[in-house]
């Protein structure tokens, strides 16, 4: 690895896993090309839309955000 590269690699290992994981998510998306792009918009909509379906359907159950919230609170006093 390039020394530079090393930099950042050991900066992005300090951020929280949230923003490591949209920091890849833009390095990928650097490389991909505009029909790739395309695409996984195009599946991530139709997901949006199954997701959405399925709620509707009482197939998908909704779980309140306060709950969610705590749950998020848990795993990160676990973590550090």
């Amino acid at each position: 690895m390039l020394t530079q590269t090393k930099e950042v690699y050991n900066i992005a290992l300090t951020l929280p896993p949230v923003e490591r994981i949209e920091l890849i998510e833009h390095l990928h998306f650097s490389l991909a090309s505009f029909d790739l792009k395309k695409r996984i918009d195009t599946l991530w909509a139709k997901e949006a839309e199954d997701r959405i379906s399925a709620f509707e359907n009482g197939e998908l159950k909704a779980i309140p955000a306060k709950t969610v919230f705590k749950k998020i609170d848990s795993y990160k006093q676990n973590e550090g």
